[in-house]
């Protein structure tokens, strides 16, 4: 059986704050000793996309970590949230979703989730259940809850409020709508995103306000995506999707900087804290090579969304196509047809490469198109098919097709 000292530990590592820390200190210790039931953690996700991305999964690795102590995980898919928009981190309003819009993005959340939580001790909940059935009187009265001066504490109301840009009513309402949802699941500790930090303590008002014991708050860093530098995000299109192929995973993992291996290796993979130190001080002292580091992160990555096998594979093909520089065996294959010649710019669009002519010239322009390993120069080339069938087609060093 784990010790108090020892949940404490777990359940509190890699947070940026957890609070209060003396209640969630002793709320942990009596659930570990037995003086009270175990904790009901929630999270709550907007299903404002189809799918969840490794960015998502640094919080649903915390609610794990309740799971392994017997803790309740509450995962709250924000079936009526998502449809207000959450406004946090914005410096204008979010695009309104219609409810047919937010049900196909949720479609597929919980087998996404699946992939990291454990199958129990788990609920899954639909907040459209409580919130949609709101009556006029009970929104009013939510609302009289919490005064305008409040809301505007908020760091990016506050700029957008300076900046004269429009602030929504609707946006007003969404912490609100946040808190409720941790009143009707009763929960005792909400996870969280530090940009969630504001709506998080909401809950804490309006449980207090319920005459519930107020739950306590732990909130995770947020993780950059691909590029180093923007918060992981389809709109900053620096994604690693939790349902991408173990291959284009890895290769995405093996884009990031260097400086955030450390950060990824403690918040998505399995890795124990005192074995990222390890890591840590081997990059700080120049013992550690920065790519072999990537190469171990990477792996850890696939490993905990696929397996080992899927792991393994992934890493082959990246060192068949970036370390020897070879053409993977199985690159997309494209048709030819009855086209002959084939224009340059037409064929690089035609096969995926390009999104449109004048980013299939410009790609040609820059040196970035071969055909076998050999650049091809002139963006205003007609190509006899003749001389293409068999060969391989290749923009940058990750995207190929097979010509036939």
């Amino acid at each position: 059986m784990s010790t108090a000292a020892e949940q404490l530990r777990v359940l509190s590592a890699g947070a940026e704050q957890v609070l209060p820390a003396e209640e969630f200190t002793r709320l942990v210790a009596a659930a570990a000793e037995g003086r009270r039931p175990p904790l009901r953690a929630k999270l709550g996700l907007d299903p404002t996309r189809p799918d969840i991305h490794l960015g998502h999964t640094v919080q649903l690795r915390k609610l794990r970590d309740f799971q392994r102590y017997g803790h309740t995980a509450v995962l709250i898919i924000g079936g009526f949230t998502a449809q207000v928009g959450d406004p946090s981190g914005r410096s204008t309003a979010r695009p309104r979703l219609t409810a047919e819009e937010v049900a196909a993005n949720a479609a597929t959340y919980l087998e996404q989730a699946g992939k990291v939580l454990l199958p129990e001790p788990l609920e899954v909940l639909d907040n459209s259940a409580w919130l949609a059935s709101m009556t006029l009187p009970d929104v009013l009265g939510l609302m009289a809850q919490m005064t305008v001066a409040r809301m505007l504490e908020r760091s990016d109301f506050a700029a957008r409020y300076r900046s004269g840009k429009p602030i929504a009513i609707s946006e007003f309402l969404y912490p609100l709508l946040q808190g409720q949802d941790s009143v009707a699941v009763r929960s005792d500790v909400e996870v969280g995103g530090t940009d969630q930090t504001f709506n998080l303590l909401v809950g804490r008002e309006l449980q207090a306000a319920a005459g519930q014991s107020p739950q306590c708050v732990l909130t995770l860093p947020l993780l950059e995506g691909t590029d180093g530098v923007a918060k992981m995000s389809k709109t900053a299109d620096n994604v690693i999707g939790i349902d991408d192929p173990p291959a284009e995973m890895f290769g995405k993992v093996m884009r990031i900087p260097d400086g955030l291996i450390v950060k990824y290796l403690r918040l998505v993979t399995d890795l124990l804290p005192h074995e990222v130190d390890v890591v840590a001080a081997g990059l700080a002292d120049g013992t550690a090579h920065p790519g072999e580091a990537k190469r171990r992160l990477a792996r850890e990555v696939v490993v905990s969304l696929h397996d080992t096998d899927a792991a393994s594979a992934a890493e082959a093909r990246f060192n068949t196509q970036f370390r020897d520089r070879d053409v993977p065996a199985d690159v997309p294959e494209f048709d030819l047809g009855g086209t002959d010649p084939w224009f340059l710019p037409s064929l690089l669009v035609a096969a995926q490469l390009a999104s449109s002519g004048s980013d299939a010239r410009r790609k040609v322009s820059d040196g970035a198109v071969r055909l076998d390993g050999t650049i091809l120069e002139d963006p205003t080339a007609d190509l006899p098919s003749d001389a293409l069938r068999g060969r391989v087609l290749q923009v940058g060093r990750r995207r190929y097709a097979r010509l036939r």
